[in-house]
């Protein structure tokens, strides 16, 4: 999933961020609210991790504003604050779950595993379109009887494709979507990326599930 977690002390978030992009996640790790709220609304998450106490905007403010705007991403609040009362306020904020501090990372993981699949299209570990399933245990695709291991970065661009079916999704959404900010991908990145996508698909007879839309980007079609 591609996530924004927010934290402002760096002794906090950089081991949150290292466990996330371990098990395969894009992370964007940010330190203060205000900047964590410009990227909340400029890039499509799949879950946003929010510190309550924040510099300049607080986590709490972030998740306020984010539903009254629609957004509609799982929202994780991290805090110290540990009371019923806070716990309401949060969640009457909109945030789905509570985690009260200091974090355990094992815990943090399977908050973030149950906020991730609660799309229908996740059962369990598998992330299923159509009769294709793609399996997070062991980052492998199957169709049928057909099975292919996949990279991490490959299995990336293959959940976002899944999560967006019939969508057209730009380079530049790929790009956001795949590699962390800061990271600077090489220019060619996301057209070699799906080339060795189609590759792995064609092992599971499904290489012509994506298509290229001229000079849009990219589109996964599934047959039905």
């Amino acid at each position: 999933m591609l996530i924004l977690l927010v934290e402002d002390d760096p002794s906090q978030l950089e081991p949150l961020r290292t466990a996330l992009l371990k098990v395969g996640h894009t992370v964007d790790a940010i330190e203060d609210g205000e900047t964590a709220q410009w990227f909340a609304f400029r890039k499509d998450y799949d879950l946003l991790i929010l510190d309550w106490m924040l510099p300049k905007v607080s986590g709490v403010e972030i998740c306020r504003v984010y539903r009254r705007a629609g957004k509609l991403a799982p929202v994780l609040m991290l805090t110290a604050k540990d009371t019923v009362l806070d716990k309401v306020t949060g969640l009457d904020a909109g945030a789905d779950d509570y985690l009260v501090k200091p974090v355990d990372v094992l815990e943090l993981l399977a908050r973030v595993r149950a906020l991730g699949r609660r799309s229908p299209m996740w059962q369990g570990d598998i992330l299923s379109l159509d009769d294709l399933e793609l399996h997070l245990s062991n980052l492998t695709i199957e169709r049928g009887s057909l099975t292919t291991q996949l990279s991490s970065r490959e299995f990336q661009l293959m959940e976002y494709l899944m999560r967006h079916p019939r969508q057209v999704l730009s380079h530049d959404q790929i790009e956001q979507a795949i590699w962390s900010w800061g990271d600077e991908p090489e220019s060619n990145a996301v057209t070699t990326l799906v080339r060795r996508l189609r590759q792995r698909l064609q092992t599971v007879d499904a290489k012509d599930w994506i298509e290229t839309v001229h000079r849009m980007g990219y589109r996964l079609n599934p047959p039905n």
